[in-house]
């Protein structure tokens, strides 16, 4: 058995690049080893600043021989039929031999192949493999078609030390490489991935990713103690700086007191973003420290006084920067920019971020109307939420919208529920993120999300396939778990209309000075939101809005699956429950559908769902025989045997008990009702027969059978339960 050592060298790849790439490589080079039938027994990728690697473990010399039976024309065909066999299996006819089967005898060739060695199965397939790399970006660097994401100056491939000869991009394969940039000279020679990382480590590189982050995090973190600090831990930071530097070296330098003053999150994000520093704080209080970890990709002779030196020069300026938007944006109050906001186009279709701002401020507050939540505090985070999109400070550090809106509203003297609502009315971010549980940021979050969703989607902006641009599911996967997550009784269906009419109606100037007005009249504001969603509850829709809203709750109940994915909550009850009606309530939808789970677990709901399916089946294929419905109420004169009687007693019975529990909520109740139901129908198909003679008789069993349908529909429709 040999092993494969590929390293492809070439100048700088961007850091977020690197890791994808290393598995696609990996991906594509096994699968073509693969599909030549060069089993192996493991396989590892590496990513650096400067190379890629793989190592491929336990290959065989050359690939098995391949022995392979093709069937052909009968032996009575044509003749040059018989010929056009022979001549692409590349056989003569006295190498066949024949077979027999129900339409007579025929040729069978055997094609054998001979297996190629694995040396030249590697250097055909291997170039087709690096060509298929895709990258985010990529750049031409000579006059041929081949794009790369960066110049490549070498190759490395060798099996079992010797060098496997092809070529990509008119760079030829062999078995040197290159150390580090500055702190290595010469070429490095290698023939197996052993010595070539051994001496890469010698030439001050250090070939694994994780290696090179745990480096980063120990030395930083023993520094910091050493200073009495302690890291502020930031994973995605810690990948990047380690796919930026081949032999890292951990400095520490001093942020300017002066700067201090600044916020938290514009000295972190400054740091982070535009250089690539880790934080430091103060073990006991938290605080941020006057420091900062800088990683370097060098080991300079003074200890790194100079290169230290120089960072905090770049710091400096950076931080002067973030000091005068600072400075400047306090000079106006946050109210006062939701005008500026006019000048921002939220969507062609859907009007400025100012649109957008007044629409969040009326539906959070018939939001929060609804819950029972803070009116007036809602709408005025509503209103205030985008308003930081037009400061400095947000301008040159997008990823702090909301955060700064937080502490310019504090500076403005906003109450303190507002405040956490404009930081908080984005979350959640992500699947890992937390949800608002702070009822003014309930509402402002929900407002915000409902009216993104409601708006594109009406824009035509729907998700297809992998494509959704606005990430329209994940805002609906966010109201959900604001919902669900929160135990939120609210009827969306009623939000998403007010978005609708929001959208619609011309706002006037007297609304949107009310709303601006942190002490507006809120009976003047309630009415409004009222009005607009009695016009929605009240059946004063469009066609075109019931239409919208149905396909809206249908989306948000796929996401629906996403959400109860984790609790082992099954897809197709979802769709059983919601299939009965457009549920608007999602906590009462999860409530219901996760109690028909637990009785479909029982031996009695397992029974009952196959008497349903039996019974269904039957009505279904004489209906389609007779060309007819049989739905309808039996009649109670011509029941004839016991069991059918029974049957029709105990449904009468449950229908309406299992009402007045639905009713109530009590799900759990309703399906130890249809629980009961599991005798009366094994006994009625146990000793009843359905399609006899006697069509009167017949057709009021037909009936009854609808009728066990349409009773276990009001808690399911059961046809669309799986298994």
């Amino acid at each position: 058995m040999a092993d494969l050592l590929l390293e492809l060298f070439s100048e700088e790849i961007p850091a977020r690049m690197q890791a994808g790439a290393a598995k696609d490589l990996e991906r594509l080079v096994v699968g073509a080893l693969s599909d030549r039938g060069l089993l192996f027994d493991a396989a590892r990728a590496f990513a650096g600043p400067r190379r890629l690697t793989l190592a491929v473990t336990g290959l065989p010399a050359q690939q098995p021989d391949i022995s392979e039976e093709r069937k052909g024309p009968r032996v009575d065909a044509p003749a040059k039929a018989i010929e056009g066999f022979l001549r692409s299996a590349g056989v003569t006819r006295d190498e066949c031999a024949r077979q027999s089967d129900a339409k007579g005898e025929f040729y069978v060739a055997v094609i054998r192949r001979k297996g190629r060695a694995a040396e030249d199965v590697l250097a055909e397939c291997l170039p087709a493999a690096i060509g298929e790399l895709t990258w985010p970006k990529s750049m031409r660097w000579t006059a041929g078609a081949i794009r790369w994401v960066r110049p490549l100056h070498g190759i490395v491939c060798t099996l079992d030390g010797e060098i496997v000869p092809f070529e990509f991009a008119r760079v030829k394969s062999g078995s040197t490489t290159s150390g580090h940039r500055f702190l290595s000279q010469g070429l490095v020679s290698v023939r197996r991935f052993e010595d070539y990382e051994k001496k890469l480590r010698e030439a001050h590189v250090l070939l694994d990713g994780t290696e090179r982050m745990d480096v980063i995090l120990h030395e930083a973190k023993q520094k910091a103690f050493a200073l009495g600090l302690e890291l502020v831990e930031d994973q995605g930071l810690l990948e990047e700086v380690a796919g930026l530097a081949e032999w890292p070296n951990v400095l520490i330098g001093c942020i300017e007191r002066q700067f201090m003053e600044l916020p938290g999150e514009i000295l972190q994000t400054s740091m982070r973003r535009h250089q690539k520093y880790f934080s430091l704080r103060h073990a006991g209080s938290g605080a941020l420290a006057n420091r900062f970890v800088v990683v370097s990709n060098m080991v300079a002779a003074d200890g790194g006084n100079r290169i230290v030196a120089g960072n905090e020069r770049v710091l400096r300026a950076r931080l002067s920067d973030a000091q005068f938007f600072w400075d400047q944006d306090r000079k106006r109050r946050l109210e006062s920019r939701v005008r500026d906001l006019r000048d921002i186009v939220f969507h062609a279709k859907a009007g400025t971020m100012q649109d957008r701002a007044y629409r969040i401020g009326l539906l959070a507050l018939l939001i929060a109307d609804m819950l029972g939540f803070d009116t007036r505090r809602s709408a005025r985070a509503g209103l205030l939420a985008k308003a930081d999109l037009v400061t400095g400070v947000v301008g040159e550090f997008p990823e702090l919208q909301g955060a700064m809106g937080r502490l310019y509203a504090e500076h403005d003297g906003e109450e303190a529920e507002v405040c956490e609502a404009i930081r908080d009315h984005y979350r959640p971010l992500g699947p890992s993120d937390s949800v608002p549980t702070s009822p003014v940021s309930v509402t402002a979050a929900l407002a915000d999300k409902i009216d993104s969703l409601v708006t594109l989607w009406r824009a035509g902006e729907k998700p297809t396939g992998s494509k959704d641009p606005f990430a329209l599911r994940r805002s609906a996967l966010g109201i959900l778990r604001i919902v669900l997550d929160n135990r939120l009784r609210l009827s969306l269906s009623v939000a998403m209309f007010v978005a609708i009419q929001s959208e619609r109606v011309d706002l006037t100037r007297s609304w949107k000075d009310r709303l601006e007005d942190s002490a507006f009249e809120e009976p003047l504001l309630k009415g409004l939101a009222r009005d607009l969603a009695e016009a929605g509850a009240g059946g004063r829709q469009t066609v075109e809005d019931t239409a919208t809203i149905g396909e809206l709750l249908a989306f948000l109940a796929d996401r629906l699956e996403v959400v109860l994915r984790e609790d082992g909550v099954r897809h197709d009850l979802i769709a059983a429950v919601f299939s009965l009606g457009l549920e608007d309530d999602f906590t009462r939808l999860v409530a219901r559908v996760k109690a028909l789970a637990a009785f479909l677990r029982s031996e009695d709901g397992a029974n009952l769902l196959a008497g349903y399916r039996r019974a269904v089946n039957i009505v279904r294929i004489e209906e389609k025989k007779d060309g007819r419905s049989y739905d309808g109420e039996p009649d109670p004169g011509q029941l004839s045997a016991a069991e059918e009687k029974s049957l029709f007693m105990d449904l009468a019975t449950a229908k309406g008990l299992i009402a007045a529990e639905i009713e109530r909520e009590r799900y759990a109740d309703a399906m130890i009702v249809m629980a009961r139901l599991r005798g009366p129908v094994d006994a009625f198909f146990e000793r009843v027969t359905v399609n006899v003679a006697e069509s009167g008789l017949r057709e009021n069993r037909l009936k009854l059978l609808s009728r066990l349908r349409d009773t276990l529909h009001a808690v399911a429709d059961f046809s669309k339960i799986e298994g």
